[in-house]
């Protein structure tokens, strides 16, 4: 919902918060449904209503638990009846610099400073380690914001009795948390209140009148922040960035300009100004974002650009570059199909409005933001747009995102060379594929996790699972649990595969099976099958159970279980079926291209 897009409007947002919460719900499209439990230290309601709006937007339905005022020390430690039956699948602690209890005074030593510091750390870890073990659930747990007075001036930054100093202390050390804990996020209301003014964030109106922590008007902006944690837990980001060049990448028409009349470089301030996106831009790579070229052009005038010497961006640094005269959703398409990718992976950025409004209603699902902040069009505004509106929000990385793009430029290589192949399994042995195929371990379980909450297509029950979830499996004797990692002579592609499922008695119920759209059709599902059943037969397993419950999306796998030997138990009249495979010690295997560690 374009409304719901940044750059919003929040006092629209705000007064049409009942119609448009209506509009989300009435459009019918499949929605995954999360327990949230919301713990406030302030009031809460608005916050709650907002986050649903944006929460829907994403594909996320909330179903919320609120606590009561400034209960979220006791009802977490004390174990609130109503939110242990609730059962949360995310707890979000909203605290704000309004709940620090104390503060030092100028006659206290460092020595009694630290101590206040530690006393008003202790009360969260406590709190963020009862839920851990209660709860298992991931944990979105508020920073502070600076407060809203400086007693010392700017010496409250550095004296050791200033609150600025504490503050900035206490943020640290909730960092640390980070850092060290899984499953646990901070919402950084530290830097959206210096985004949003701080005056203005920090209404004492607000907080005397109605015990709201943020003003009003700061509520969207807030939600929004906090929509997009959320979103990026539950796989929900967006993987790709689809740029246009001319008045996007640099300033003017290389076609009409030529390359050597753009404006790129450090030659000019608008120069200066397209070179900086440029650098945004590339840095994407780094956390795992594909980058891709839809450009109306010649593709040698548009070559031409990118070879400048002054140009951040090179043809390398994108995995499909598409410069022709197409329309460019018929080149978002043929993006989409190149990489394997739904065009809901695809944020498309352009400076031309005519162009986004066909990708927007031509590209169902992707992302189009509006290249403009409402004063015009301005390249000074399109790092702010872009970096705002949360995307590529990053709650997990892993050493495979850094690899990403050159994971995909790989499969291009590996496509290059099928073609010269006329039969297809000669084309899988050239590949010299090897296969680590290993219970979950803890090395990789921030992946299998991250897996579970992006693959789409080759996903049988579509279970979302957090590291928690992943861990708990791991742990379970009652559980076969097998990670798939997948090389050849392109290079690694890491982690790509996952299956897991319980022990029932002489049954074993595959409850998740998906692989990643990198490795489609090149057997690794047969070498994940022939593994499986290994283990299960060392388990004195019988059969082999298999469920396959239909998305928008995983039409591929519909016979998936057939192709494997699988006997149809049952269906239902929405085609959720039950699959059957016995005789295991019969079983032969299936995998015979790929080398398996």
């Amino acid at each position: 919902m374009k409304e719901l897009e940044y750059p919003f409007d929040s006092s629209f947002i705000l007064k049409k918060k009942k119609s448009l919460r209506r509009a989300l719900l009435s459009d019918g499209s499949g929605r995954i449904q999360k327990k949230i439990a919301v713990l406030g230290g302030s009031t809460t309601h608005d916050i709650k209503d907002i986050l649903e709006l944006f929460l829907l937007n994403y594909g996320i339905e909330p179903v919320f638990y609120e606590s009561e005022y400034a209960q979220y020390f006791s009802d977490i430690m004390f174990d609130n009846e109503e939110l242990v039956s609730f059962k949360p699948d995310l707890i979000f602690i909203h605290t704000t610099t309004r709940n620090i209890k104390s503060f030092p005074k100028m006659s206290d030593s460092e020595t009694q400073i630290q101590e206040i510091l530690q006393n008003e750390y202790n009360s969260f870890e406590m709190m963020w380690e009862k839920i851990a073990s209660a709860y298992g659930c991931p944990v979105i747990q508020n920073n502070f914001e600076p407060p809203f007075f400086r007693l010392l001036g700017n010496k409250d930054f550095s004296d050791a009795h200033g609150r600025v100093r504490f503050v900035n202390l206490l943020n640290e050390k909730f960092a640390e948390y980070a850092r060290t804990h899984e499953n646990f996020y901070i919402n950084d209301i530290n830097y959206l209140a210096g985004c949003f003014g701080l005056q203005k964030w920090a209404d004492s109106f607000y907080w005397h009148m109605y015990k709201y922590a943020l003003s009003f008007e700061a509520i969207p902006e807030f939600a929004f922040n906090l929509a997009n944690i959320i979103k990026s837990i539950y796989g929900k980001n967006k993987k790709a960035l689809v740029l246009d060049l001319d008045n996007t990448l640099w300033g003017g028409v290389v076609g009409d300009d030529g390359a050597d009349n753009i404006e790129i470089g450090q030659e000019t301030p608008l120069a200066q100004l397209y070179s900086e996106f440029q650098s945004y831009i590339k840095a994407h790579k780094e956390i795992g974002v594909l980058l891709a070229v839809d450009s109306k052009n010649d593709e040698e005038n548009a070559l031409a650009g990118l070879r400048r010497p002054d140009s951040v961006l090179s043809r390398d640094d994108f995995v499909s570059f598409k410069a022709n005269w197409n329309t460019k959703s018929d080149n978002i398409f043929e993006i989409a199909r190149e990489l394997n990718l739904g065009a809901d992976s695809f944020v498309f950025v352009d400076d031309n409005p005519a162009e986004r409004e066909i990708v927007r209603s031509q590209s169902k699902g992707t992302a189009v933001p509006e290249m403009t902040d409402g004063t015009g069009q301005d390249i000074s505004k399109f790092i702010n747009i872009l970096d705002r509106s949360g995307f590529f929000e990053v709650t997990q990385f892993s050493s495979d995102d850094l690899k990403r793009s050159d994971m995909y430029i790989a499969n291009a290589g590996r496509a290059k060379l099928e073609a010269s192949f006329d039969n297809y399994r000669d084309y899988l042995l050239s590949l010299q594929m090897n296969a680590e195929i290993l219970p979950f371990s803890p090395l990789y379980m921030g992946r299998i996790a991250q897996l579970t909450n992006k693959s789409n297509q080759f996903n049988l029950t579509t279970k979302r699972c957090t590291q928690a979830d992943i861990e708990k499996m791991a742990a379970d004797e009652n559980f076969i649990t097998l990670y798939g990692k997948l090389s050849d002579k392109f290079g690694d592609n890491g982690v790509v595969s996952v299956v897991s499922g319980h022990i029932d008695g002489k049954n074993f119920h595959i409850d998740l099976w998906l692989m990643s759209c990198r490795v489609l059709k090149r057997d690794m599902e047969c070498a994940m099958m022939d593994e499986l059943v290994k283990k299960c037969s060392e388990r004195k397993i019988e059969k082999v159970i298999g469920y396959y419950y239909p998305t928008a999306k995983n039409k591929m796998v519909k016979d998936f279980y057939e192709l494997r030997g699988f006997v149809k138990e049952s269906e239902d009249a929405d085609g959720n079926s039950t699959w059957v495979l016995g005789g295991l010690d019969c079983y032969k295997n299936q995998n015979s291209v790929i080398n398996v560690n």
